[in-house]
């Protein structure tokens, strides 16, 4: 049988590049922990105990358990539409890299404050500490514990991820900073509004995009294009276009917060109901349900909602046309974006590309 010799496309090619770049990131990353805990003296021996958490390990394991890899696709995209030079490629390989280390540090403090069992089909990581702790009769709260080493997991991610974007030039700093407080802004509201039991259409499309779309598709297209040195008004046509493919995506992680099947997505079905997150889909759902429905809205806002009362809710929020509705919303902001993709560039690949990504973000099951 002969061997497939076919080279690899160009955006396989610069996420084999960021894979390489990341496992050499986190080799030095390793390298300098040993130099710093060998002072010691070159006889000293350490108790790894049966607690320690490999803090590299743990990181290099969670990040190459790889998913759709949307952001550093469209941070080369992103490059590609502003004319993809080739001296720029060492710093698109950088942020596309670092997107990767941000999406980690994400998905770790999401896990843990929304706390989720399993993501992407595994035990999340503070649930897999909490029970290593739980086994070894630690000291303390099992949970805090787990807690703990995830959120520091996260720590690691964040800041390497910002090491990584420090050689960039100012502009490219400027936004990755933007793009990072937005996505902390966007959590912190999520935190705070449905500990509020506060919902409103302005609001929780407002912490949809900055904790979902921007870092998801905006920004990488925007990263993108500033490594190579695209024009402003350049940027700006792919901010607008960005925006709205960030808000389809963002409506559609709502739409498999409540109804996504679990065997596929990886995680459970129904936790931003039981969590009272400030979804729209939730703000809608006050506008729409029924009045014999709106107990369990109720008891959604108390915390109080059962697995019985998550499955009514789901069910009566269907069938009172919150999900028809959402889909109508997701269908429009694909069909524009589809129609505004000319405006953000004429390459034949980037075109064909961002066109199945819009199809695969608006239609997505996981």
């Amino acid at each position: 049988m002969a061997l497939d010799t076919a080279a690899p496309t160009p955006v396989e090619q610069t996420l084999a590049d960021v894979d390489h770049l990341l496992t050499e990131t986190l080799d030095d990353v390793r390298a300098e922990l040993a130099r710093a805990v060998t002072g010691t003296g070159p006889d000293a021996r350490v108790d790894a105990g049966a607690l320690r958490v490999g803090l590299v390990d743990e990181l290099g394991t969670r990040l190459m358990h790889h998913g759709k890899r949307i952001r550093p696709r469209l941070t080369h995209w992103g490059w590609v539409l502003a004319g993809a030079p080739a001296s720029a490629r060492d710093d698109l390989v950088r942020v596309a890299a670092a997107m990767e280390l941000l999406h980690l540090f994400g998905l770790l403090q999401d896990d843990v404050m929304d706390r989720s069992d399993t993501r992407r089909g595994r035990t999340t990581l503070h649930v897999e500490a909490t029970g290593r702790h739980r086994r070894a009769d630690g000291l303390g709260d099992a949970t805090l514990f787990g807690d703990s080493v995830a959120v520091l997991v996260g720590d690691l991610a964040l800041a390497e991820a910002a090491m990584l974007v420090s050689p960039t030039s100012p502009e490219v700093r400027r936004v990755w900073r933007l793009m990072t407080v937005e996505l902390v802004e966007g959590q912190l509201l999520d935190v705070t509004h449905a500990a509020d039991r506060r919902r409103d259409v302005t609001t929780s499309r407002r912490i949809a995009r900055l904790k979902s779309g921007r870092y998801t598709i905006t920004r990488p297209l925007q990263l993108g294009a500033l490594v190579a040195g695209a024009d402003p008004a350049h940027v700006e046509r792919l901010l607008t276009w960005g925006d709205l493919v960030g808000d389809a995506f963002a409506l559609r992680d709502d739409v498999l917060g409540v109804w996504g099947d679990p065997a596929v997505t990886g995680k459970p079905s129904g936790d931003d109901l039981a969590s009272g997150k400030p979804t729209v889909l939730l703000t809608w759902a006050d506008e729409m349900l029924p009045d014999h429905a709106r107990p369990l809205l109720a008891a959604c806002d108390a915390g109080t909602l059962e697995p019985d009362g998550v499955t009514a809710l789901q069910q009566a929020m269907d069938a009172a046309g919150v999900r028809e509705r959402a889909e109508q919303d997701i269908a429009g902001l694909a069909e524009t974006a589809g129609e505004r993709l000319p405006l953000v560039g004429a390459d034949p690949a980037a075109d064909a590309a961002l066109r199945e990504l819009v199809s695969s973000i608006a239609w997505r099951t996981s």
